[in-house]
């Protein structure tokens, strides 16, 4: 029989037999039409187009599963790794799965408890991605009790269509106690639920240093545990890193830790939520020599609120720093009763928010530097220095006027350490900001809806009355909704009061939208300023641009 029948006959037999399962997915592509703008400094690439594609695809069928992503990069859009080329399998995986166990044999993502010890995830809008290649078990014996056990290497990039992995090799175990779950008869009617775990992690690294005698296996231990009682709840998780030598740390020998704990209380109208973090050297990569957010294992959180309007969440965002920081969050959510003098006719919510971030202190006595332990400082849990990081006080106002209008009031006051934090290649020392937004939504039908935002941000002036970075800022946004499928904005962020009157730009953009149910086709057009974009602490550059950007999404 001819091959090729032979391979088409194998094909539609496979086909044929999964059909009885489940196919689910989605598809994903942007592409950018750039222009020279020698005013924001931003250059058309050779290629004058740029495209990143994604297409998901996953499979079920009873217990078994797989999946898989075909990645393309034509080339890539600009702000994602210059490494990242090529069209190709990205992410794959075949796996079983029932009451007791699953199992997972290729690509996989995975978080030990917050994350401190080891924490495997994308972020698309980042151009992040450190999937762990190789093997995950998950073991649930008991209802309330499971086991997971992971092996593999960290997803370093993707170069000529294909999956380039890190050098190291990950070796891990975690495990989650519910003890409310595991005892459900005894401790039906107990007023505490308690959940406790456990996290090892290890990776191995064959010593590449001819100068030192660098440790191939580096371990990151810890536990976590989490009570709730009624409307409270109080986590915490502390976490060992073992002596790590790397390019972080200039290869010190000390060793690292990371505490995060949380306490909240929430009732309807009223909620607030405390927080508290202390890492020191907790830079904790599968290869040693990699820097900026190349082939990290853990994950800090960061402990600020994560903005979303233009002036605040672009300007001066803040960017978690593994090598050690001290951080508090407070915030706080209040609705006033409906019906009264300050809550109106459909109430008032008040929102409040506050965050700091500080250097630790480094106890150098009695610690010989230039002895052979290269030990260089003691670090102690939440031993926070004067040394500012980063701050951040906010609030806002949010009320309904009447079945139509609505009105949003806030107030932030952002401060970094630009020498720390670096975010701006024009300013010295500390940035200091305050930012006033102003938001309106007005509901004309069921249908439509026009909605606008007035931000204004004013920059703090250096000792000598120089001003400080770029100067003030102000942004203007209207956007126009027609409900379930169109929408379309114009935004404006303008540097009015840049010292160079030269760079005193507008940065206009026009969107328009459309989207039918699981479908949405988005198309953009203008500039956009060069900065840094963060999620979660974790940040990537994006150069000036000029230019269309059009977006497809689909799932199936």
């Amino acid at each position: 029989m001819n091959k090729g029948i032979l391979s088409l006959l194998v094909v539609c037999n496979a086909v044929l037999s999964w059909s009885q399962g489940n196919f689910t997915g989605n598809i994903e592509s942007t592409f950018q039409y750039l222009n020279d703008d020698p005013v924001i400094n931003a250059l058309q690439p050779p290629t004058k187009g740029l495209i990143n594609s994604y297409m998901n695809v996953f499979y079920t069928n009873g217990g078994f599963k797989a999946g898989m992503r075909m990645e393309s990069y034509l080339p890539r859009i600009q702000g994602y790794p210059n490494r990242f080329d090529g069209t190709g399998i990205g992410y794959r995986y075949l796996g079983y799965v029932n009451d007791k166990v699953d199992v997972t044999l290729g690509h996989f993502y995975e978080q030990f408890g917050t994350g401190l010890a080891f924490r495997a995830y994308e972020d698309r809008a980042l151009g992040y991605d450190n999937v762990v290649d190789g093997a995950r078990i998950i073991f649930k014996p008991v209802s309330g009790f499971q086991i997971k056990g992971v092996y593999g290497k960290q997803r370093l990039t993707f170069n000529g269509g294909q999956v380039i992995n890190s050098a190291g090799i990950i070796r891990a175990l975690d495990a989650d106690f519910n003890l409310k779950e595991v005892c459900q008869k005894r401790l039906a009617s107990f007023p505490v639920d308690v959940a406790v775990g456990a996290s090892f992690v290890s990776k191995y690294q064959p010593d590449d240093d001819d100068a030192l005698v660098l440790p191939e296996n580096v371990g990151a231990y810890g536990g976590r545990m989490k009570l709730q009682y009624k409307n409270f709840t109080l986590d915490g998780e502390y976490i060992l890193k073992e002596q790590d030598p790397s390019l972080d740390n200039g290869k010190i020998y000390n060793k690292g830790h990371a505490a995060v704990v949380n306490f909240g209380y929430s009732k309807k109208g009223l909620g607030f939520s405390l927080s508290a973090k202390s890492a020191d050297n907790m830079s904790y990569r599968s290869d040693r020599n990699k820097e900026l957010q190349d082939a990290f294992i853990n994950f800090l959180p960061a402990l600020n609120k994560t903005h979303t309007y233009n002036l605040v969440a672009t300007l001066y965002p803040y960017a978690t720093q593994p090598l050690g920081e001290i951080a508090y969050q407070a915030d706080f959510i209040y609705t006033v009763k409906k019906g009264s003098a300050w809550g109106g006719k459909y109430g008032t919510t008040i929102g409040i928010n506050a965050s700091t971030t500080y250097r630790p202190v480094q106890h150098t006595s009695g610690i010989d530097v230039n002895d052979s332990s290269r030990v260089t400082y003691e670090a102690r849990l939440f031993d926070k220095s004067d040394s500012l990081y980063w701050r951040d006080i906010n609030f806002s106002i949010t009320r309904k006027l009447n079945k139509s209008l609505l009105l949003v009031l806030s107030y932030f006051n952002i401060t970094i350490n630009n020498d720390v934090a670096k975010v701006s290649n024009d300013a010295t020392g500390i940035i200091s900001s305050h930012i006033g937004v102003v938001e309106a939504s007005y509901k004309i039908n069921a249908k439509h809806n026009i909605r606008m935002e007035l931000q204004g941000m004013f920059v703090n002036k250096l000792s000598n009355g120089n001003i400080n970075d770029k100067g003030n800022w102000a942004t203007a946004l209207i956007e126009y909704t027609v409900a379930p499928n169109y929408f379309v904005s114009f935004l404006n962020q303008y540097n009015y009061g840049n010292p160079d009157t030269d760079k005193r730009v507008n940065y206009p953009n026009v969107t328009c939208g459309y989207i039918h149910e699981s479908t949405r086709v988005m198309l953009s057009y203008g500039r956009q300023r060069a900065g840094l974009f963060c999620v979660g602490g974790v940040c990537r550059f994006v150069p000036a641009n000029n230019g269309l950007t059009l977006s497809f999404t689909q799932s199936f």
